[in-house]
C-alpha cells in the first residue's frame, strides 16, 4: 500500500527562520516556497535523501497550522506516505472502518494529490497519503 515516506510536514511560526536553520544547521536546501490557499499555509520543501521536510507556516491565524501551534507549539504536524492510486487507498480504509477527514483527494504543495486520516484512527499521528505523478 505505502511506497515510502513521501515527507514529513513541521508545523512553523517563521517558515524564513525555519528554512534558514535548516539550510545553515543541517545542510539541506530548500527548493523555494509555495502557498496554498485552500490549507491557508505557506510551504517548503527541502529534500533529504528520497524523501523530504515540509515546513509548515500559517497564512492565517484560523489556518490548521496557526490551530496547530496554537494548542501543541511548533513541531512535528504530520507524516506523509506515498501512493500509487489515492482514490482507490481512501476507498480501501473506508471500507474497513478508517476515520478519514478526507474522503476524496484534494491538491496540496507541488502539485501532489493528498488525502488525511484521522489521528484518532492512527494512535494519535494525523497521516497524510500523497500521491504524486
Amino acid at each position: 500500500m505505502v511506497k515510502k515516506i513521501d515527507h514529513i510536514g513541521i508545523a512553523v511560526k517563521d517558515l524564513a527562520a525555519a528554512i534558514k536553520f535548516y539550510e545553515e544547521m543541517l545542510g539541506l536546501k530548500a527548493t523555494g516556497t509555495e502557498v496554498v490557499e485552500e490549507q491557508k499555509v505557506r510551504v517548503a520543501f527541502l529534500p533529504t535523501g528520497d524523501s523530504e521536510v515540509e515546513l509548515l507556516e500559517s497564512t492565517s491565524p484560523d489556518g490548521p497550522i496557526a490551530k496547530f501551534i496554537e494548542k501543541n507549539g511548533e513541531g512535528i504536524q504530520h507524516i506523509a506516505f506515498r501512493v500509487d492510486n489515492l482514490e482507490e487507498k481512501l476507498a480501501e480504509l473506508k471500507n474497513k472502518g478508517i476515520r478519514l477527514i478526507d474522503e476524496k483527494p484534494r491538491y496540496g504543495a507541488g502539485g501532489a494529490r493528498i488525502a488525511f486520516l484521522h489521528p484518532k484512527a492512527t494512535f494519535g499521528t494525523l497521516i497524510e497519503l500523497c500521491e504524486r505523478k
